[in-house]
């Protein structure tokens, strides 16, 4: 997996990095970078699988890492070794002085409760008595770094580490498992366009539809908790899908729609290709599709066994399995006239007719072969 965040800090002569634990976010701006050959990203997704942000009861990944929090008395605790390494605390400590550290009733040594980050800290060093000037001097690095390893204010991540909903410990936050499902599409479209038969576009379509498997609509509502096909916020750890709402999930779940349906543009021209269109999706009987035309009027056309129907800038295509003939497209013109594409691919000028609704082209009709799609 791919480190989201590191963390720097500056020291005196020296800069000093760390990591953060794995997050979704992170995985998929990795693989939105384009920097991931199509086997590595297929390592990455499996990975994924197999790592601490897949919750196995949704089939799907929470932001970060689920963890225990620490009690409000595990909190703010200073080692006891600290307080012999750095002579400032002993000499403070053995006076009973209490505006650098305090003893509470258990006998555990904690930073002044009054202190809010390491400038209050600063602040009450200066404000020591003068006596204490050498000591404050050779203390005030090691102290810096002993505050910072009590409290770890560089590594806090605001609610997400702190709360248990929203996007908070153990939530499956949808808008991003919906972002990882389109850039796993995109990544799969890579690979198809650069090798269609390897191995690792195989890999790719199947991890893909493994990732989409965890999204509500293929769920009952006892196990997604609500109307599975409603949007949703996010699913914490305690409970079912909450917050309901249009959320940013619904749009890319209608981009990776359309490019299961094999809608892809290139040079401004229209390809439909749709390696990634399942062999169940095509209709056993024949029925009927009704949809809204340029016109703003109601239409219906038969749709027959073997095909399947949706709209595109409000003009339908029809997508018909053809085991003999050759695969390709047939435009239906405005005139009754018929245009017909060997290669699935338009011009440019019928693809900019078809962008501007022009009403010139009035259906698309694609002839797919069997061997075209993703049988998974």
């Amino acid at each position: 997996l791919y480190h989201a965040y590191n963390l720097l800090e500056r020291r005196p002569g020296r800069i000093e990095m760390d990591r953060l634990y794995a997050m979704l976010e992170g995985q998929v701006a990795a693989l939105s970078s384009g920097a991931i050959r199509p086997a590595e990203a297929a390592d990455l997704l499996e990975s994924l699988f197999a790592s601490d942000l897949y919750r196995p009861d949704q089939q799907s990944f929470m932001l970060y890492p689920d963890r225990k929090l620490p009690g409000f008395l595990e909190k703010n605790r200073i080692p006891d070794a600290a307080l012999t390494s750095i002579p400032l605390l002993a000499s403070l400590t053995a006076a009973g002085n209490e505006q650098i550290v305090v003893r509470d009733a258990d006998g555990c040594y904690r930073f002044n409760p009054d202190f809010r980050n390491a400038r209050d800290l600063e602040v009450e060093l200066a404000r020591l008595d003068p006596r204490y000037a050498a000591g404050v001097e050779a203390a005030r690095e090691p102290l810096s770094l002993l505050f910072d390893e009590v409290f770890e204010h560089r590594a806090f991540t605001g609610r997400s580490g702190t709360m248990f909903g929203f996007e908070g410990l153990g939530c499956i936050y949808w808008h991003m498992v919906s972002k990882l499902l389109l850039v796993v599409q995109e990544v799969y479209c890579a690979a198809v366009d650069q090798d269609a038969a390897g191995a690792a576009t195989r890999r790719l379509g199947e991890l893909y539809y493994r990732v989409r498997a965890g999204l509500g609509f293929n769920k009952t509502p006892a196990e997604y908790g609500a109307f599975p096909t409603d949007p949703y916020s996010h699913t914490p750890g305690h409970g079912g899908a909450s917050q309901p709402g249009m959320t940013g999930q619904v749009k890319e779940e209608i981009l990776t729609r359309f490019g299961e349906l094999g809608v892809r543009v290139s040079d401004g021209r229209v390809r439909l290709q749709p390696t990634l269109l399942r062999p169940q999706e095509f209709l056993r009987e024949p029925g009927e599709f009704r949809y809204l035309d340029l016109n703003g009027a109601w239409q219906a056309l038969t749709v027959p066994a073997d095909g399947l129907a949706f709209t595109w800038c409000q003009v339908p295509v029809v997508y018909r399995l053809t085991r003999d003939g050759a695969p390709g497209i047939t435009l239906t013109l405005s005139d009754g006239a018929t245009r017909h594409y060997a290669d699935a691919t338009l011009d440019a000028d019928d693809s900019a007719s078809l962008f501007r609704r022009s009403g010139r082209i009035r259906q698309l009709t694609v002839h797919v072969h069997p061997d075209q799609l993703f049988a998974y």
